[in-house]
């Protein structure tokens, strides 16, 4: 990396500044280059043999890769530009929906202004699907698609890569342990969030480091201090610049997550290992695969207004976040039943679902090791709690008595 990513004092005026060039999407001149790199991704190739061709990739692998390197070629062919490709990501975000859930709800998106940039902070679930159907929402209320904040953990093999950069996902550098090299990269990553709002880019990024793998959606306030990191920088206090960043929060809700097992496999491994886990290779690759393709039952995105009540803090910011979140989310079955499993709900809060719904819940339940179905119980336990926090003011509570402290 050049001294001059990392220079802090530099003059920069634009997100396009070449001093970004280490974690920004690609451009549009950039394009066919990342579509090569697709295309002559053999790890790539022989993913989707394995993936689609289980059994007959022991058989005939070299005819099913030579037929998945046409299908990848002729699938780029005519992709000359990002819109491109996003729209490529519409189709197949059209067909994921069709086939792998019971319907998708949006609400808030038709109040947003679609010649206006937002600050987009979702709790997050999923690796790829929350900011994807963030932006499927964007794209059917004819917004202009976001720029999205991932882990550069994920780049694990060039295919992935080029995706990703060219979906404009740009990059959270995660792996720096040294102080002094992360106080430099997270002054880089908000200049270059704060640069992109300005120019009227939205910007997605998640509440928090991570999937909340628990269900316990919390919004970490080191993520509102490094987004305030550039406002600093031009004298403005939290509030003020926050609220000029025009902060949408986004309650995301899945009937059923397709990562519940692993989810609860990890944190089982943790509990036995004094929080120690090892993250395989191709691990989060994996999970985003799995996200796409299996069952998600019913799925909710509600966004909110833009915030500009009073906060002066980022704790303030998180609860006001929090709040909207929780009372936000979907009460389905799935997170009404595990908290009836529980004994956090009344037989009166599940007396309205149906048997049908009662069996597909008991079943997914059964088909899970036992040891961690505590775990996943808890996981879709979790909004009902949360949900119930809020709306007896818990919330409101934490506001009232940071804004007496501060």
């Amino acid at each position: 990396m050049s001294e001059q990513v990392l220079d802090v004092n530099a003059e920069v005026t634009s997100s396009e500044d070449a001093i970004f060039d280490d974690i920004r999407p690609c451009r549009d001149d950039e394009a066919h280059h990342e579509l090569t790199v697709i295309q002559n991704d053999e790890s790539l190739v022989n993913g989707i043999v394995r993936l689609r061709y289980p059994r007959l990739s022991k058989w005939i692998g070299p005819i099913l890769r030579m037929r998945v390197r046409a299908y990848i070629k002729f699938a780029v062919a005519n992709i000359h530009s990002i819109q491109d490709f996003q729209l490529q990501v519409a189709k197949a975000v059209d067909r994921m929906i069709e086939t792998t859930t019971d319907g998708i709800t949006y609400k808030g998106f038709e109040k947003l202004d679609p010649n206006q940039g937002y600050l987009f902070i979702s709790n997050h679930r999923d690796i790829s699907l929350d900011p994807a159907l963030i932006d499927y929402a964007l794209h059917n209320y004819h917004n202009n698609t976001m720029r999205i904040a991932i882990g550069d953990n994920l780049l694990k093999m060039p295919a992935a890569t080029a995706l990703m950069r060219l979906n404009k996902s740009f990059l959270v550098k995660r792996a720096i342990t040294s102080p002094r090299e992360l106080l430099k990269e997270v002054t880089h990553l908000s200049h270059y969030i704060g640069l992109s709002l300005k120019e009227g880019h939205s910007i997605w990024i998640a509440q928090r480091e991570g999937r909340a793998k628990d269900g316990n959606d919390c919004t970490e306030e080191a993520v509102l201090k490094m987004l305030h990191m550039y406002g600093r920088k031009q004298n403005k206090g939290f509030g003020e610049y926050m609220r000029s960043l025009k902060v949408v929060p986004v309650s995301i809700t899945y009937e059923y997550d397709p990562g519940d097992l692993a989810k609860a496999a990890e944190l089982y491994e943790r509990a036995q290992n004094n929080g120690q886990y090892k993250k395989g290779e191709f691990e989060d690759i994996r999970s985003i695969i799995k996200g796409i393709k299996d069952y998600k039952g019913r799925i909710s995105i509600v966004a909110g207004k833009p915030i500009d009540q009073d906060f002066e803090t980022p704790s303030q910011l998180a609860a006001i976040m929090d709040k909207f979140i929780y009372e936000n989310y979907a009460m389905y079955p799935s997170v009404l039943l595990a908290a009836k499993a529980l004994g956090y709900a009344n037989e009166s809060d599940v007396a309205d679902i149906s048997s049908e719904d009662k069996i597909k819940f008991n079943n997914r339940m059964d088909s899970f090791p036992e040891h961690l179905r505590p775990t996943i119980l808890q996981m879709y336990a979790y909004p009902f709690v949360n949900r119930n926090r809020a709306l007896k003011g818990e919330l409101d509570e934490a506001i009232a008595a940071e804004s007496k402290a501060s």
